[in-house]
């Protein structure tokens, strides 16, 4: 535990209060003067450290149990070549036209936001997708249909962000977010270059406290350089200024600056404000629907459950057209209820997070600690149904 906290750059002081305990206490742990906590207290352990799997933490390799990092998708291999081809040649193939692969783009987007499976879908769409995406932006004619293709190239890496996210194969994610900002700056597009900078500042943030700085540094440049651009704004340019707002917020709310989280989240609700109501990026989701779902995972990464649940009873899940986006809310409610203790509403709230897009759950370190904490409740019935969930979402086997 000593390793894993000073790995990731965190004071005992800090782990303490996270875990609403004494420095002390996290000494006697460290120094193994009192007994190995409980599995709640481990999973939460876990949960703070971003701990890959239980065995990391444990040392007990019969604890093979992975939290922050999902199963491989079957469809991985086949992306992961596609990322990793380097096709030197601009090939004997004529690429589609730019028109034809962003609309082939849009409908991914789409068939994401709708499909309960959507790693699913999206490793079917990606391979193609991403090698016509290539092939588009080597046979350019000119600077600007070079830029252009550029454009829609990052778009794609976007895209594959959101399939690789998770999966066990942390050296392509990266290579995918790295990519995804040189096509970004090379299109000279300031949509595309925010698209990846939000990308890769949630990349910097979920690597752990060390890399908070990292993930502020490119929100914060990509800010100065989008706002004075504000007046004259698209849609979507101004949306996504408001998830990079959002983005600063949520990075200084799991450094655990209060005042910090809620002003960045009060500027990008300004700027959600000014979009039509109907309006949902499709990249970041920012959106009027989704900005009091943010408030919610604010209060959650601020650990203050009360006003998680709060928050969580003024936002209205049924607004969020994306069905990954909705079941991702719901398990920022359910960690709320979990902060509030409330596990049954917790635990209630999973199963409407499996039921809006199963393999968002499956995938999700936070819903995946809940559920098993709960396999050891006191409870029989809670018991009963927090194993059922976790047979659903693959922790346990049946």
């Amino acid at each position: 535990m000593q390793i894993l906290r000073e790995r990731r750059g965190m004071p005992r002081t800090v782990l303490a209060g996270l875990l609403g305990m004494s420095p002390s206490w996290v000494k006697q742990i460290e120094n193994g003067r009192l007994q190995t906590p409980k599995l709640p207290m481990i999973l939460r352990i876990a949960e703070i450290l971003r701990v890959r799997s239980l065995s990391d933490l444990t040392g007990d390799q019969g604890v093979e149990v992975d939290l922050f990092t999902g199963p491989g998708h079957p469809r991985l291999p086949a992306v992961a070549a596609a990322v990793n081809a380097y096709p030197i040649s601009s090939s004997d193939r004529e690429a589609p036209p730019r028109e034809h692969v962003a609309a082939r783009l849009a409908r991914a987007w789409a068939a994401r936001h709708q499909a309960p499976n959507h790693r699913e879908v999206l490793g079917q769409l990606l391979p193609d997708l991403i090698r016509d995406a290539q092939l588009a932006v080597r046979q350019a004619e000119s600077a600007a249909e070079r830029r252009t293709a550029q454009a829609i190239l990052s778009e794609v890496y976007s895209l594959s962000q959101f399939f690789v996210a998770y999966q066990p194969d942390a050296s392509l994610l990266w290579r995918v977010a790295e990519r995804g900002m040189v096509a970004a700056q090379e299109s000279e597009d300031p949509h595309a270059m925010g698209v990846a900078a939000w990308l890769t500042a949630q990349a910097h943030r979920d690597s752990g406290p060390a890399h908070f700085g990292a993930a502020d540094d490119i929100t914060m440049a990509t800010l100065e350089y989008l706002t004075p651009l504000l007046p004259d704004a698209a849609d979507d340019v101004l949306a996504i200024i408001g998830a990079l707002e959002f983005e600063a917020g949520y990075t200084a709310a799991r450094r655990g600056d209060i005042g910090s989280a809620w002003g960045w989240w009060d500027k990008a609700r300004a700027k959600a404000a000014r979009l039509p109501a109907t309006y949902y990026h499709p990249v970041t989701s920012f959106s009027q629907a989704i900005i009091r779902a943010h408030a919610v995972t604010v209060a959650v990464e601020l650990h203050a459950g009360g006003e998680s649940v709060r928050q969580a009873a003024a936002a209205d899940a049924t607004t969020i057209p994306s069905r990954p986006r909705r079941s991702r809310h719901r398990i920022e409610e359910a960690r709320g209820y979990q902060l509030d203790g409330q596990p049954e509403a917790a635990l209630a709230t999973l199963n409407k997070a499996f039921e809006a897009a199963p393999e968002t759950i499956r995938y999700n370190g936070y819903a995946r600690r809940i559920v098993l904490e709960e396999t050891e409740a006191k409870s029989p019935e809670r018991r009963r149904r927090a194993s059922e969930l976790a047979v659903k979402i693959g922790v346990l086997a049946a």
